[in-house]
């Protein structure tokens, strides 16, 4: 499938339009959600090798409504009634999902709130906050994520510059080269000077780290019946911070599986391992 391209198409939900990435592949659909700051391409050489057998589609959440990050931001449970009309629209009944950070606790929601009916789910470290963050009232300074995006590195000269400077970055040292590539051609768009900004502006990423703090998904989990797989990184950032043995516990037909040698970014790391087990867990649930 090494030849596999996206068809880049966009999709009317009522009162928003969604673009999106679509694999015409064989099979049932499925969804794939990427993380907050991120965008569809970086799910490509794992939607390439699972496209022989799955019909691919992914939705790009960054900056098709407008939210204001000291407002609460742009709040999860509206994402995840977007993704409901976004599979509505498109007629994609009972979909496999594949949900990566926000993406993973956006699909929870969806299918535990919206009583939305996914075949079966591959969670990749959802942010599932501990309960109490909840109820604390922060504003973007005070918020440990939406405080560093809001100040993220937004130009540069070219995608040399681009280059170098990322595999600087602890966040993006261990990426994949080919991950690396694609975050840079469509994460990056030409600045008004003639250089590279960020695609998803660091306005829009701290607009939706600060709407994850909207809902509280803990007790959204047990609604969700299908089959759910939960993947955390051995090395992730998330350590002793998020539980994910007990959020895949947590789901009535719940798994759990370490993911070694990664982070928190575990498709950008490791996309071919990545790609397995989604096709393995789908295969065999």
């Amino acid at each position: 499938m090494a030849d596999t391209e996206p068809l880049q198409s966009t999709v009317d939900i009522g009162d928003s339009n969604i673009s999106y990435l679509h694999y015409k592949g064989e099979g049932e659909p499925l969804i794939m959600l990427h993380a907050t700051g991120f965008n569809p391409w970086l799910w490509h050489p794992i939607a390439r090798g699972l496209s022989d057998t799955y019909q691919i589609f992914c939705p790009y959440f960054c900056d098709y409504r407008e939210m204001d990050p000291e407002a609460g931001g742009f709040h999860w449970m509206l994402l995840a009634e977007d993704l409901v009309k976004f599979c509505d629209a498109l007629n994609l009944a009972s979909p496999c999902m594949v949900g990566h950070s926000m993406g993973g606790a956006v699909i929870t929601l969806s299918a535990g709130k919206f009583a939305f009916s996914a075949e079966k789910i591959v969670l990749i470290e959802p942010i599932f906050l501990p309960q109490d963050f909840y109820n604390i009232e922060m504003g973007v300074q005070d918020h440990p994520l939406a405080s560093k995006s809001i100040k993220r590195r937004n130009q540069w000269q070219d995608q040399n510059e681009a280059r170098t400077y990322l595999r600087s970055r602890p966040l993006f040292k261990n990426w994949d080269d080919e991950m690396l590539e694609l975050y840079i051609r469509y994460g990056m768009v030409g600045s008004d000077d003639g250089g590279l900004a960020l695609a998803c502006h660091p306005y829009r990423e701290a607009a939706l780290f600060m709407g994850g703090m909207g809902h509280n998904p803990w007790p959204t989990i047990p609604a969700v019946k299908c089959p759910v797989l939960v993947l955390e990184g051995e090395h992730t950032e998330n350590k002793g911070l998020i539980d994910f043995r007990a959020a895949a516990d947590r789901f009535p037909n719940g798994a759990y599986q370490q993911v070694k040698d990664v982070g928190h970014l575990i498709p950008m790391e490791a996309p071919e391992l990545t790609g397995s087990i989604i096709r393995s867990f789908f295969a065999h649930h």
